[in-house]
């Protein structure tokens, strides 16, 4: 099965959550984060260093919760921000 490459807005929003979950990883190690959510070390890695900016749904979720983040906060900062459209009255 061949991938139909990332567009540019997906490669931001794997960015911008490889850097939430860094950010909320903190001091602690990324072997002791990935072993309580149940991942490897190496898959978080590429997920902070966006080398893998779709990660499945539960791999996000699991990290969610060992970091103490809601999913409702994670796709609120990862989101694309919409340019404001605003109307002259």
């Amino acid at each position: 099965m061949v991938r139909t490459p990332l567009t540019p807005e997906e490669r931001e929003r794997g960015e911008r959550l490889g850097r939430l979950l860094r950010e909320a990883r903190g001091g602690r190690s990324m072997a002791e984060i990935a072993a309580n959510a149940g991942i490897s070390a190496e898959t978080l890695r590429k997920i902070e260093t966006g080398r893998a900016p779709t990660p499945a749904f539960f791999t996000v979720a699991a990290l969610a919760g060992t970091l103490g983040l809601s999913m409702d906060e994670l796709v609120g900062r990862c989101a694309p921000t919409a340019p404001s459209t605003s109307i002259a009255a």
